[in-house]
């Protein structure tokens, strides 16, 4: 059976150089041919635990430490094209103008960039991109990040550009919290693929149920011609899923509607329209649902009103804006506020998201660019650094609650490295759908070992160790969204202190 190593790099500066292009503390060695010696930045403490978290990885081994150092040749070859897919969710947090632990921070993807390029030997293509919310700026987050100086670095002392893409193909405008215009976006230059996994998918399993869906939007029939008895259509950008490599650069945090958000979570953002991604099944579990917890008369009004009022909304009714507008303050009143009150498929019994989830990443790894799925083995080569430096816990993942960790997590397949960040967190793999579901075996598998062939190294004693040998107190013991509160979290038995 195939091992999984996944490295675990930490700090105790926690906090972020605040100067683009982040470029980093010393001239290593393999870059004493590529950049100026003046290229340096003294308070980059990130880009030295991106760097040693490929020599715990035991990447190129023999060359360490010389200007032959080349950690990602394994990955990547000379002339291919390779996507970076950073967290770009927003440009700020929902109740505050906070976004570094809301993003995937530049410093991060500046020192996955400087290695990619090694590996091209300054031939080929990086494109970063993603599909942020729809409600969301794009030119905001690329200026957070500095994205803009990253490039300009690259374009003025190597003569390489860099491609910065923004995936979504429609900009929600609100106004006091409700939609009133859709503003058409140019979306992936490469325009899209469709897959229909058919019985390959998730949903499958659901076929025969009758159940009803809601996606991103207020058009819930869109999302339900798409997914219904026999057929689970998914519409994605064609530009990541036909790269040679992808490279994830998500972001550690909790979800409020499958526990957390690391890689598997996070194909959301190379979505071609997000109103195809299934979000919740309406209603409670009693009527076959996961969008509230119980039924409740409440529940059901609830249900009424918004429906109602969001179908008149879809058709830009201007009366109806107003309304909403004026009213919402009230409704929130007799129904409870978001941040508060579980609806919309927010907590530890949603039976969708994961499902949706893992498709994606089987059309990931499996799909090529004109859609068609490999019978013959993955098409996709996979890698991802993830930004664990300031983490968000709580009501994740635009309104948790910032969390100092300190950490860099990076490996070769996305089941791995986020079963190795719910360890760390301090949940429980087996309570979230979304990380052991993924280790089932399948047409399209996405991992072909179990958690016990996962095996965490690190500069931390704590951490360089088998899975199963950690205990809770090794945990950074995030707090959940509240719908997830004493669901997820190891339990009592698996707190106490193993032994070997």
């Amino acid at each position: 059976m195939k091992k999984y190593p996944v490295a675990i790099t930490r700090t105790d500066k926690i906090f972020y150089p605040q100067k683009p292009p982040f470029n980093p503390s010393v001239i290593y060695p393999e870059f004493k041919k590529v950049f100026p010696e003046n290229s340096v930045d003294i308070s980059n403490h990130v880009y030295p635990l991106v760097r040693e978290s490929f020599l715990l990885l035991h990447y190129d081994d023999e060359n360490y430490n010389t200007t032959e150092w080349n950690p990602l040749g394994w990955l990547i070859k000379q002339g291919e094209t390779i996507f970076l897919k950073p967290n770009m969710i927003s440009e700020k947090h929902r109740l505050n103008d906070d976004w570094d632990y809301v993003i995937t921070h530049g410093s991060v993807i500046r020192a996955v960039i400087d290695y990619v390029f090694l590996a091209l030997k300054g031939k080929g293509r990086v494109i970063i991109g993603d599909a942020p919310q729809p409600d969301s700026k794009f030119t905001k987050i690329i200026e957070l990040m500095g994205l803009k100086e990253i490039r300009d670095f690259y374009k003025n002392y190597r003569d390489f550009a860099l491609e910065i893409i923004n995936l979504q193909d429609e900009h929600w405008v609100e106004k006091n919290g409700i939609y009133v215009e859709t503003v058409k976006l140019p979306g992936d230059p490469k325009g899209s693929i469709v897959v229909d996994l058919a019985r390959d998918s998730l949903f499958a399993e659901h076929d025969g149920l009758g159940k009803r869906y809601y996606g991103a939007f207020y058009d819930t029939e869109e999302t339900n011609i798409h997914h219904k008895d026999g057929k689970h259509e998914y519409t994605l950008a064609r530009t990541p899923i036909a790269a040679d490599v992808f490279i994830n650069l998500p972001k550690l945090k909790t979800h409020k509607k499958c526990g957390i958000t690391v890689n598997l979570k996070s194909l959301v953002g190379i979505n071609a329209d997000k109103n195809w991604l299934p979000h919740y099944v309406f209603g409670s579990p009693e009527t076959g649902g996961d969008q509230f917890p119980e039924k409740k008369k409440k529940s059901e009004w609830e249900n009424i009103l918004v429906l109602w009022a969001k179908k008149r909304l879809l058709k830009e009714n201007l009366f109806i804006q107003f309304i909403a507008r004026r009213s919402k303050k009230y409704a929130y009143k007799v129904f409870g506020d978001t941040e508060k009150v579980v609806r919309s498929g927010n907590w530890h019994g949603n039976d969708t998201v994961w499902r949706m989830s893992i498709d994606l990443n089987r059309i990931l790894l499996y799909a090529s660019g004109d859609g068609t799925m490999s019978h013959q083995g993955q098409t996709k080569r996979f890698f991802s650094v993830v930004d664990g430096i300031v983490s968000m816990e709580g009501n994740g993942p635009v309104a948790g609650t910032r969390k100092n960790t300190g950490i860099i997590i990076a490996g070769d397949n996305p089941v791995s490295v986020d079963a190795v960040c719910a360890k760390i967190m301090g949940f429980d793999y087996k309570k979230m759908p979304i990380i052991h579901r993924s280790f089932e075996k399948h047409t399209y598998p996405l991992i072909d070992a179990g958690y016990e062939d996962i095996q965490p190294v690190s500069n931390e004693e704590k951490w360089n160790r088998p899975l199963h040998y950690w205990t809770y107190t090794d945990s950074f013991q995030f707090k959940p969204h509240f719908g997830w509160e004493g669901k997820i979290e190891e339990n009592t038995q698996d707190r106490q202190a193993r032994t070997r």
